[in-house]
Formats: structure tokens, sequence, C-alpha cells
């Protein structure tokens, strides 16, 4: 077991329901596993239905005088969030580090960035605007007005467990809307962290509760239970389908956010300095486990030889160990299971013609009780290959050959995902050519960090429904309500 600082004992984890620290009821927990080491974290509550129901109920009584503030109430809320999250951004960090592997400087970033959008959405709370409408006859006026949907349930990723819940949870807080978090098993210390944060920021008991467990039973009570109105989820494509099957028995509002399989095009008149570290950057961020990075990187014939040196070397400059290290640019994956994903990707692809550039190994030796893989990059891939038709989530880099615009578009408009695409070129016109032929939610023009919270987030096709951020992400808590006034 390991204690870490002042803001929560690691020994002694609890959920967080209607403003108080309990336990499972069955007196249940289950581990979290430092993927850099192999060691137990952790042990954390294994709630269930009572629990997510005891949750959804302290929702539903505190949505009353909730939604009741005003926008200037409630942003003084978030805005006090925000600031203990910066307080204590070295130890949400630390936390982050040890229970899903996210390098310490990279998971100081996610702190920095999961706050900056209770500060965004704690300003676009003042900006719920209704409107008039022109009535049909002198003795009426029209009116449309803008109510909280209710009580909302954010079910939250392991890769991004700080930003994920916040980028739910900060629109909704700022429409009026209370509900409950059900994050990952892989990484729920952080929830139960940001529950202390609540805790400390004064915010009303059942604004925001916490329920920590297995997907099965909280996810049922969650479908079930009709005080929920509205779900968000981000995860895989597969789990979301299920989800919208489940919410269809009482018609549930959803977000969804889910897998992507990014196409990364470098342009024979890219910078390729530029596009070399922009993939290094997208690729292998949090080990290459995000919804968003590069997954086929495509580069015209004519520079391909000049690009792959340049990157092979930014790559091997990576430096990897235990995701505490300040230091380290790449840490380990979050389980055994996406090792063996990466694992068998890199080989179907080596035994289907592509040769390795660099990596190609699980690291052992003073690695070997972690789950390391090197960062990797490959030549010679094709299409027959799992790598371009799954989403890897792993350090791994294809490099595939194009020599024309239009085949290239064709080809990374040749999935069933929709989230993000990059590319790098120095042609305004191919610039807005492309960016309009691409067809995904998210565009990166010689840009491979596109996403911040003033702007939308969100996919095309089967990589999700509805949006995150922006203006738009707090329309999703929302209700538009149409008044007739006659007189």
């Amino acid at each position: 077991m390991v204690k870490t600082a002042s803001l929560i004992d690691l020994t002694e984890l609890k959920m967080f329901v209607k403003g108080e620290w309990t336990a499972a009821v069955n007196g249940k927990t289950f581990p979290v596993t430092n993927p850099s080491t192999g060691k137990v974290v952790a042990l954390v509550p294994n709630g269930g239905r009572q629990e997510t129901q005891r949750a959804i109920e302290a929702a539903e009584e505190a949505f009353k005088s909730w939604s009741k503030l005003t926008a200037n109430e409630r942003a003084k809320y978030l805005l006090k969030l925000r600031d203990l999250m910066h307080e204590y951004k070295d130890e949400l960090a630390e936390i982050m580090s040890l229970e899903m592997g996210k390098p310490f400087t990279e998971a100081q970033g996610e702190v920095s960035y999961a706050a900056s959008f209770l500060e965004w959405f704690a300003e676009e709370g003042r900006r719920i605007y209704g409107e008039t409408i022109p009535a049909s006859v002198p003795d009426k006026r029209l009116m449309v007005i803008r109510q909280p949907v209710g009580v909302v349930a954010a079910i939250t990723p392991w890769n991004f467990p700080l930003a994920m819940m916040t980028r739910k949870l900060g629109p909704a807080m700022a429409a009026g809307c209370t509900g409950i978090v059900k994050p990952a098993k892989q990484s729920p210390i952080s929830a139960i962290a940001f529950g202390k944060l609540v805790e400390l920021a004064g915010i009303p008991q059942g604004v925001v509760n916490i329920v920590t467990g297995s997907a099965g039973p909280i996810s049922d009570e969650i479908f079930e239970n009709p005080a929920v109105r509205k779900i968000s989820f981000t995860g895989s494509t597969e789990v979301g389908k299920l989800l919208v099957t489940k919410s269809a028995a009482q018609l549930k509002r959803l977000s969804l956010e889910l897998g992507g399989h990014a196409p990364f095009i470098v342009f024979e008149d890219a910078d390729l300095e530029a596009a070399a570290a922009g993939a290094v950057a997208s690729k292998y961020r949090n080990t290459g486990q995000t919804c968003v990075c590069a997954n086929r990187i495509y580069v015209q014939k004519s520079v391909l030889e000049k690009f792959s040196e340049i990157f092979v070397e930014k790559v091997q400059a990576l430096k990897i160990g235990n995701s505490l290290d300040p230091n380290v640019q790449v840490g380990p994956l979050v389980s055994m299971d996406g090792l063996k994903k990466v694992e068998e990707h890199v080989n179907d692809a080596l035994n289907k013609g592509a040769q390795v550039l660099c990596g190609g190994q699980r690291l052992g030796g003073e690695f070997s009780e972690g789950l390391f893989y090197e960062p990797t990059v490959l030549s010679g891939v094709n299409t027959d290959m799992l790598i371009t038709n799954e989403e890897t989530f792993g350090p791994v880099a294809p490099l595939i050959s194009f020599e024309t615009e239009e085949e290239v578009i064709n080809q990374a408009n040749n999935t069933v995902y929709g989230l993000a695409a990059y590319f790098y070129t120095q042609n305004i016109r191919r610039a807005i050519r492309v960016s309009e032929a691409l067809e995904f939610g998210i565009i990166g023009m010689n840009d491979a960090v596109p996403a911040v919270p003033q702007a939308p987030f969100g996919g095309f096709k089967e990589s999700g429904v509805g949006r995150e951020g922006g203006r738009q992400g707090i329309d999703e808590y929302l209700e538009d309500k149409f008044i007739s006034m006659g007189f």
C-alpha cells in the first residue's frame, strides 16, 4: 500500500454520497494496481445498485435547490473548485500516475486542462439565453426559456480520469443539474479525490456524488432509475451502442464520446520537422492511450524517407519509465489486456510484411514488473493489417505511403469512426479542401493537440453523439421550454 500527501488517505478510501464518505454496503472492495510496478495502490469500495440508488436520490433532492440558484452563485462554486484543483495539482497528478500510469508531467497538464472546463462553464452558465418570438395574433406573447434537464449521470473513462469528469460535470453544474459520477475501475481514485475537492469547496450536499464499483449493477440502476434524465458516457463504441439500447426504455438523453481511429496526414509541402513533432505529440501522448491519438500516419511518397528519418529520431529520444518520474514521457500500458492488444497488432503487421523502424518489443529488465512497450514505428503498413482497421491504444505508429490527395482522403475516411483527424500542409488551398473533405468532428490542421475547453469536442459516425466543451457543451444539459401567453 502507498500513502500520498494531504488530500486523501489511500489506506481508507470511500465513496462520496450526499456529502458523506461511505463504504460499500456489503463491505467489499477492489484493488487498483499501479501499471508501472504491478503493486496495489489502494483498495476501493465496490459499490452497486444500492449505493447508486442512494446517490441518485441525493442528487434528486439537491436539484430542487441547486437549480434555483442564480448562474452567478453556481459560478462561484465552480471557480472555487477550479482554484482547489490548481492548489492540489501535484497531488492529483501523483494519484493519476499511480493508478493508471500517466506520466507525471502529463498528468499535471491534465489537472490544469480539467480545471479549465470548470472555469469555462462557470462563465457559460451566465450566458444561457432564452428568446422571444413574434406572435401570430396581437393578444399573445411567445417566449422560450431554458431549464436544467435534471439529474445527470457521468460515466467516465480511465485514460483521462479528471478531464473527462469536469468536461461533463462543469456544464451540468453550471446549467443547474446535479448528478453522480461512475469512474472506471482502473482509475477511480482521481474521482474520489475530486469528491474531496467538492467537499472543500463547500458545494451543497448531493450536488455531486461519486460511486465506485463494477459497471454492470451501477449502470443498470442509472439506466433504470427514472430520476436520471441525462447520461454522458465516454468509452468504447461497442459499449456506447449497448447504452443506446438501454436508454430506449425511458428515452433518456445521451451524450456519447466513443472510439476513434484518427488519420494523421503529412503532405509533401508540409514543414516536416513540425509534422514529425506533431505526430510524436499526438501518437505517444498518454502512451498512445487516447481516443484522438494518431492511429494511421499517412505520408506522401515523395517525402516518406525524409519524414521517417526525422520521426524515428524523435521517437527514439522519448524517455520511458515509471510514470511518477517527472522526466518520463512514455509510461506503461494501463492493463495486461492493453499490452497484449499492442503486441497482437505489431505481430500481425510484421507477419503481413511491415518492418520495424524502431521499438517493436515489450520491455523487460528494469521494466519487467510493469506493463511497458517500446515506442514503436512501423513502415510498409497496408490496409490488410489490423493496425489500420482497429484502434491500437498503444505506443505504435504505422507509416503508410500515399501519392495523391484524393487517394489519402479516401483512405482516411474509410473507417466507421469519425472523431479526430490531423494533417500538415503549407498550402492554404489544400488546407481548406482537406479540412472540409475529412469526415471527422475534430480537425487539427498543422495542430496535433487541438482540444480546448472553448471548442466543441465530439465525433461523426460511430464515434459518438453530442458535443462536450464550447458553447455547445452546456446545451446538452438544458431543455428548451416554449411558453405561449394569451391575454
